[in-house]
């Protein structure tokens, strides 16, 4: 009998305990706290993991499910995120921003492919929408790093065992039916090495990040992870940026001065650029690019930055349409022994993307807001003297971008990965510059 009476005594006991802890839980915070977690698999993983690559697959009639995720995504995390971010939301109403989007409004009615421009543009929107609430769903900064804690162990994990257990989706190879050179790279659960790579640079950071705010078993275990993956997925560009930006980062992380921070961090830029499409746009500088110890072509993106660049020439001011310009290239005119660009998606360079698509004020508005206006809300941040560790984390995935970007297509690009985050650390950024952090 008295058995009975502890058993049930300790019953009540976890009950209550119970009870009362999910008394202290907050519904709608979990709800917030969720939508993180599933915006970052979504767009990190993928709505089509491990890709096989043998057969060239046709996208068209499977958008309709990544269309209608992100929308729901972007609905529910406004919905969540609103009645408490009010003044947030406020600080985006900006001249500048309404610009953007005026100007947005203007280049896809120009398009040469309106519809297309449309359609991929609110896919935009979404992940747009979905990056401005990240930091602002979580209810504190603890819970912030737990939800992208939570998400990128999630996909260390989904891309090591798809490494371990099904190399032929998860690992480049020679019987890949676009790029069989690339055979032996990673890439995990992605779609090419080159979305994997800049990934795992930035959960590099990530990982450091964590370290700095006091998780010292998460923290070490991502970076590790994550600095192993990137070096077997053979992303060159990648792999010597992550510890390039590091290392500019520290340096302006200890300038004290805006314009000294602006010359650290853009004059290394327009180098990159000028050594990459400036070398084809300025003959002059083709002396200079043939010295550096590099392939001078690029892995063949000269051919292609010459054809960007007869295109942005052709419509220097409206631009050929947001997103349209690549699907019809195929019926343009090249230049003879160069027809296999044609076959090319992108330019390889996401401002003189942005110039073929969005034409030269559309580029001007994206560097204002994207390039500009980030390093200015870091030094307020870094002014104030608060939110120092997580401005850091934004400001080094901010500058890697932008490297990033002199030889890579990514800014505006829907849902891509590199992108998003990109767009994360910018409002990251921007909410730190004016409310500072809820720890």
């Amino acid at each position: 009998m008295q058995g009975a009476e502890l058993a049930d005594g300790h019953d009540r006991g976890f009950a209550e305990a119970v009870r009362t802890a999910l008394a202290k839980l907050d519904v709608l915070d979990c709800l917030r706290c969720a939508v993180v977690v599933a915006t970052l698999l979504c767009v990190l993983v993928t709505l089509e993991p491990f890709k096989d690559l043998t057969v060239i697959d046709d996208a068209s009639g499977k958008l309709a499910a990544t269309y209608l995720c992100f929308a729901a995504l972007a609905v529910t995390g406004v919905l969540l995120s609103v009645p408490r971010n009010v003044a947030a939301f406020r600080t985006l109403c900006t001249a500048l921003h309404l610009c953007f989007l005026g100007w947005m409004a203007l280049n896809i009615l120009l398009s040469e492919n309106p519809a297309i421009s449309l359609q991929r543009f609110a896919l935009t929107a979404s992940v747009i929408s979905l990056a401005i609430m990240m930091p602002l769903l979580p209810p504190s900064l603890r819970s912030f790093n737990r939800c992208f804690a939570v998400a990128a162990i999630g996909l260390l994990l989904l891309c090591y065992l798809g490494v371990m257990l099904a190399p032929v989706v998860s690992v480049h190879n020679a019987a890949d039916a676009a790029e069989p050179g690339l055979a032996g790279d990673w890439r995990g659960t992605f779609e090419h090495k080159n979305v994997a790579s800049p990934v795992m640079a930035i959960l590099v950071y990530f990982g450091a990040y964590l370290i700095s705010a006091g998780a010292f078993l998460s923290g070490p275990a991502i970076l590790v992870l994550a600095a192993v993956f990137l070096f077997f997925t053979g992303g060159k560009t990648a792999s010597m940026l992550c510890l390039v930006v590091w290392a500019v980062a520290s340096v302006v992380g200890a300038t004290k001065g805006l314009w000294q921070k602006c010359v650290i961090c853009f004059v290394p830029l327009l180098l990159m650029n000028l050594l990459t499409v400036g070398s084809v746009a300025i003959p002059q500088l083709i002396p200079l690019t043939n010295a550096l110890p590099i392939d001078t072509t690029f892995t063949g993106r000269t051919e292609v930055w010459e054809f960007a660049l007869g295109a942005v020439a052709a419509r220097p001011f409206a631009g050929h349409g947001y997103a349209a310009f690549w699907d019809g290239v195929k019926d343009k005119k090249t230049e003879q022994g160069s027809e296999w660009v044609a076959t090319a998606a992108h330019s390889h360079n996401s401002y003189l993307d942005l110039a073929v698509t969005i034409g030269l004020p559309g580029l001007i508005l994206v560097v204002l807001i994207f390039v500009c206006a980030p390093l200015k809300n870091f030094h307020v941040v870094q002014s104030r003297g608060t939110g120092q560790s997580l401005a850091r984390f934004c400001l080094v995935v901010w500058l890697f971008g932008l490297y990033y970007g002199t030889t890579e297509t990514f800014l505006l690009d829907r849902q891509n990965p590199m992108w998003f985050m990109f767009v994360v650390a910018v409002v990251g950024l921007h909410f730190l510059a004016r409310f500072g952090v809820r720890y």
